[in-house]
């Protein structure tokens, strides 16, 4: 990470902070609504040392293992799939819409969404979208820590 991305992430983390700390509720659909990038996730909330994360995902994200963090997520919208490479092989788990996953550290996963969705995930702040080990990120992906919620 550069000293670039670090300050954006400090950045993000505080807005957050600042909007949940002075009581604004965050409405899910209207902050889903403020902006059209795909597999690039806004901070919405702070929990002790973790985002609350959103995003927007359509296709497929990358291959990637978070070695040192659990990554958990809940569907708003639409369908996601997680594919994941445990030691009994692979397998894939489907979440529709309000349903919840934790990816367990160390397990490499793929998340999916052939039709599109919109997911809210907790991580580490800090923790990159590509995680720690990762193959080839396509263009479509957006290699962060999350960015501010605006507008």
């Amino acid at each position: 990470m550069t000293d670039q991305d670090s300050t954006a992430t400090a950045a993000a983390t505080v807005a957050a902070a600042d909007r949940t700390a002075a009581g604004r509720p965050v409405v899910l659909a209207e902050a889903l609504g403020s902006f059209t990038e795909l597999w690039s996730p806004r901070i919405v909330g702070s929990v002790n040392d973790y985002d609350v994360r959103i995003a927007k995902v359509r296709d497929e994200h990358v291959w990637h293992t978070h070695d040192h963090t659990d990554e958990f997520f809940l569907v708003v919208e639409g369908e996601l799939f997680i594919a994941l490479r445990e030691p009994g092989g692979e397998r894939t788990v489907t979440l529709p819409r309000g349903s919840v996953f934790t990816v367990p550290r160390g397990v490499e996963h793929k998340p999916s969404s052939p039709s599109g969705a919109a997911i809210l995930m907790f991580e580490p702040t800090g923790t990159l979208t590509v995680g720690d080990r990762h193959e080839e990120v396509p263009d479509h992906v957006d290699v962060t820590t999350g960015h501010a919620l605006t507008g």
